[in-house]
């Protein structure tokens, strides 16, 4: 009986399997893109210091990485990503 029911349940744990190793590719994909863009925000500092972008290069940018960051957190937390024009709540903002 027990080797019936390992060969009735593998379907069933190599889906469970597949949908793990899923979740953790994204999870993965995930931390490393938080790290290199804690990077570039730190290259971008380093930038602005020498003089190599003027400051308003150096606020565009910033939004950007700092947004895409904000994104990152909340897709760690379960809310979604937020879209222009709406709140992390989904409200008309």
């Amino acid at each position: 009986m027990i080797i019936l029911d390992d060969i009735l349940m593998a379907p069933v744990r190599s889906i469970a399997w597949i949908f793990r190793s899923v979740h953790k590719a994204v999870q993965d994909e995930q931390a490393n893109e938080e790290t290199d863009l804690r990077a570039r925000l730190s290259d971008l500092y380093q930038e602005l210091e020498r003089g190599e972008i003027t400051e308003e290069q150096f606020d565009e940018q910033e939004s950007r990485l700092l947004d895409r960051l904000d994104a990152l957190k909340e897709e760690k937390e379960g809310a979604g990503p937020a879209t222009p024009g709406t709140g992390p709540g989904g409200e008309n903002g």
